[in-house]
């Protein structure tokens, strides 16, 4: 999946150049909700070179950890995804009762397409929840994704699933939480993510620092150990690869 000399964008996971593949179809992954009910599956892009076509670790993670808290950080709030590939956290937060979700990933019509074909096929969704999708670069303005309601004041719950390992592309992030993170003293951005390239885990741990000296205040809050690595083939410490770590990040100067 990876090689030492790769570095933080999406070129990172690229096949080698003398290497085509043909074209792939969508794939399907099923997701066990905590709450017992049947799996929640979800359509992957057959192929894609922005890694749509993978149920990330972190994302899996997050959705869980969103289920099960969703008393407090779900219900009744407006959700933001960043990156989302296919959409599961910001499902499970629908199906929690947030109040609007807005599901992103890079404007691709593949990806977009993709993420409203798993909003539609959703049968988990209540009749009632308001999510939509829509394609959104990382740093660009953001009225698009503060159209779908009338409060503009930014969104509760930010969700960043396995996205930094794109190192060039963290002041593009921070820059967009700082558009879209309410100001309300309990609205969080949760940034769940793996060291699939443990050799690079200082330069994945570089956007915390960055978004420290942008105002968040930055906490560890989440670790848990997957059963086994995404990627068997890939070097590096297997442990950290199976690691999913979470932080959460609010604004710093907004009293709790």
């Amino acid at each position: 999946m990876a090689s030492d000399s790769d570095d933080g964008d999406f070129r990172l996971f690229q096949e080698p150049s003398d290497y085509y593949q043909p074209e792939k179809q969508a794939t399907f992954a099923s997701h066990r909700l905590l709450s017992g009910n049947d799996p929640l599956t979800v359509r992957l892009v057959g192929h894609n070179p922005l890694w749509g076509h993978f149920l990330w670790n972190a994302g899996r993670t997050i959705a869980h950890y969103l289920e099960e808290h969703a008393a407090d950080l779900v219900k009744g709030k407006t959700v933001l995804e960043l990156g989302a590939g296919s959409g599961l956290p910001s499902l499970v937060a629908a199906i929690n009762g947030a109040e609007n979700v807005v599901v992103t990933d890079y404007p691709d019509a593949e990806l977009i397409e993709n993420l409203k074909y798993n909003i539609t096929h959703c049968s988990a969704l209540p009749k009632s929840s308001n999510i939509v999708a829509e394609g959104y670069l990382w740093g660009a303005p953001v009225d698009n994704l503060l159209q779908h309601w009338a409060n503009t004041n930014g969104f509760h719950v930010l969700i960043l699933a396995d996205l930094l390992f794109n190192h060039s592309e963290h002041a593009k992030l921070i820059k967009t939480l700082q558009l879209t993170l309410s100001r309300a003293p309990a609205s969080k951005a949760y940034v769940f993510f793996t060291p699939y390239r443990p050799w690079l885990l200082e330069k994945d741990l570089a956007f915390f620092d960055l978004a420290r000296a942008s105002g968040f205040h930055v906490e560890k809050m989440f670790q848990k150990v997957m059963d086994k690595v995404m990627f068997e083939e890939d070097p590096g410490d297997e442990l950290l690869r199976r690691t999913v770590y979470g932080y959460e990040l609010s604004w710093a100067d907004t009293p709790a």
